[in-house]
């Protein structure tokens, strides 16, 4: 069924990224890796570590009140926020309830999903229905994650993630601009634990035991990883266009989720996509799961990289495999 999305844009962007930075070159004192190998596979040169004080929603606070200034609103007028994390503060009450709290958005309702690094794909699209049936005017969609918290520091998988935030915020838009199509979908016949944190849910809830065998950290194939992302994205972009009745040459950007730059250059080249077309920033921040998209976005907004009338193409993959793809005329 097509998921058609109108009369939906974005009015604002807003990210945050904490100080503290990890180089590749501090992980090889620390990791049985190498920095040329890093950055000549994967892309990444640095990435963003949070403080140990430092948590999932101060990440997601900060980059909403952003996007809500970008917005020339005031955090009164959000009236729903909506958190895409894996990396939720607590397991209650909800990381979008705690940013409410500590934003002031008191007229807002508040919850969390978890699409892993589909998440804020997934979150936009529902903040998106709310508005198209006039319930909600003004919606925060924020991506926050805090993959330091759950690496292990002394796997080489450990290059992989980096913390930040990114949000957005959606309003009603009139028949000539905004969201023109999603497609979601969620694939689990194929290694769907690929990527997987085993512990501290109710299947394996954490205990000494399982904690001194690493279970609370994240476990990934790199493999199924790559041969999952590079299958599945080719077939969402290829649909949403196919919704909108565009070719791929109507694209003018695509802002994706950044989960190694082959796999990135391999979904351009099976679709089509000069890869100029294609933008990633995770030589600085990695893979920030969620927030890759929405930081990414307010990248391309802030430095004018999108402009009024172009096609913008979204596309995401992540744990379960959850991904998808929408399309944007940028209002």
């Amino acid at each position: 069924m097509k998921q058609l999305v109108r009369n939906v844009k974005i009015i604002g962007t807003g990210s945050y990224v904490p100080e503290q930075v990890y180089t590749n070159a501090y992980l090889e004192t620390i990791v049985p890796t190498n920095d040329a190998w890093i950055y000549e596979n994967v892309g990444i040169k640095e990435r963003h570590i949070a403080r140990e004080d430092e948590t999932t929603s101060d990440l997601a606070a900060q980059a909403g009140l952003n996007a809500i200034n970008d917005a020339n609103l005031t955090p009164e007028d959000i009236d729903l926020i909506i958190v895409a994390t894996a990396t939720a503060d607590r397991k209650a009450p909800s990381t979008a309830a705690i940013v409410q709290h500590k934003i002031k958005a008191k007229n807002a309702v508040a919850f969390d999903i978890t699409a892993v690094c589909s998440g804020f794909l997934y979150a936009t699209s529902i903040g998106s229905q709310y508005i198209a049936s006039g319930v909600y005017n003004n919606v925060l969609v924020i991506g926050a994650d805090t993959f330091s918290k759950i690496t292990d520091w002394t796997r080489r998988d450990a290059i992989f993630f980096g913390d930040g935030a990114g949000a957005a915020v959606l309003s009603s838009s009139n028949v000539t601009e905004g969201f023109l199509a999603y497609r979601l979908y969620t694939y689990t016949e194929d290694k769907m634990f690929g990527f997987t944190i085993p512990g501290g849910g109710a299947e394996i809830p954490l205990t000494k035991e399982n904690i001194d065998q690493g279970l609370q950290y994240f476990q990934m194939d790199g493999k199924a990883v790559f041969e999952s992302a590079t299958k599945v994205l080719p077939e969402a972009i290829n649909q949403v266009l196919e919704d909108t009745g565009l070719t791929v040459d109507d694209i003018d950007i695509m802002i994706p989720h950044q989960p190694s730059i082959r796999i990135l250059k391999k979904t351009a080249e099976l679709v089509g996509l000069p890869f100029n077309k294609v933008m990633h920033n995770m030589e600085r921040y990695a893979n920030t799961s969620g927030a890759t998209i929405p930081i990414l976005l307010d990248e391309c907004n802030k430095s004018g990289k999108i402009k009024k009338g172009d096609i913008v193409l979204f596309a995401a993959v992540g744990s379960g495999w959850t991904y998808g793809a929408s399309i944007i005329k940028w209002g």
